[in-house]
């Protein structure tokens, strides 16, 4: 299947999913806007709030666009930094939270293996908005399995790559993430690697996100839940400024 995107498409996705805070933030700078005509307040105060807000408003999608459509995030060239041997996988899984851009990617990058798509979401535990918005647009791959957070059908050592593109910081509870990763743990063969990409909660991604960035976790968080999975391995590479490549093995 073709897996040419659109020019544009990462930072359109982000406006889509995400219109609410938008919405919200247009009318709060519209109602500040207002009030600033309808009383007598200090300019400067007035043009720090504009700013502010529309910094707010403005920057993520600087950010998105940088990092999903000029960075080659979806070229997956940043494979090449994470020591696979391609004769070697014979089984990948891709698990997504509902919206899949890179299951079709990965079958190109590796034609000669099996790939399964896991979806995780849960409509009772990830209630966000942007993920609902996501899922009736998201490209299915064929045979997609929904699956418990912490349970996979699959035998013990059976995997050589899992992936965890952009998606498992939808797991709000460090319980249920520690769960998932020692799933992941079990169905990870002991040469395999898991192949997790997000965003962190650090400084690079306050600048571009501001109190968006508490969407995301610490480097800190990622590791103890990996190492409370039990992986014996847990490699960061940097992927931009404002993405993490976690490179785990069993």
């Amino acid at each position: 299947m073709e897996t040419t995107r659109r020019q544009f498409q990462g930072v359109l996705n982000i406006l889509s999913f995400n219109r609410h805070f938008y919405i919200i933030g247009i009318g709060i700078l519209a109602l500040i806007t207002l009030s600033h005509q309808l009383f007598e307040w200090s300019d400067l105060l007035y043009w720090i709030i504009i700013a502010a807000f529309l910094y707010g408003l403005i920057m993520p999608l600087i950010v998105s666009a940088y990092v999903y459509d000029f960075s080659g995030y979806y070229d997956f060239e940043w494979l090449k930094d994470c020591s696979i041997d391609e004769s070697k996988v014979k089984k990948i899984l891709n698990i997504n939270a509902g919206f899949d851009e890179t299951s079709y990617i990965i079958k190109d990058n590796f034609p000669q293996a099996d790939v399964k798509v896991f979806d995780f979401y849960d409509a009772k535990r990830h209630t966000e908005p942007a993920i609902v918005r996501a899922r009736k647009v998201s490209i299915v791959y064929p045979d997609t399995q929904q699956m418990q957070s912490n349970s996979m059908p699959l035998p013990d050592q059976s995997v050589d790559l899992i992936f965890l593109l952009s998606a498992v910081h939808e797991i709000r509870s460090n319980e249920e993430k520690i769960l998932f990763l020692k799933e992941c743990h079990r169905l990870c063969k002991t040469e395999g690697k898991i192949i997790m990409v997000e965003h962190l909660r650090d400084f690079p991604n306050f600048l571009a996100f501001s109190v968006g960035f508490t969407h995301f976790f610490s480097k800190a968080i990622w590791k103890n839940a990996f190492s409370h999975a039990g992986f014996a391995s847990i490699k960061e590479v940097k992927f931009t400024p404002f993405m993490s490549i976690f490179i785990c093995t069993p």
